[in-house]
């Protein structure tokens, strides 16, 4: 019975492991999008981002 549960768990970790990967690869996608959506948008209205001051 112990042994079931042993596989159980390690079977359990390899999903939450692949879980954890794919939503890593997705945020960094939704980042990149981000990113270019912002310079996009900046490019259009002629403003650069760096010149940008929040007082």
């Amino acid at each position: 019975m112990a042994q079931n549960e042993h596989r159980e768990t390690i079977k359990r970790n390899r999903l939450l492991q692949a879980a954890h990967e794919e939503m890593m690869k997705f945020e960094r996608k939704e980042n990149e999008f981000r990113k270019k959506d912002r310079e996009e948008r900046a490019s259009e209205l002629h403003l650069s981002l760096n010149e940008i001051n929040i007082h």
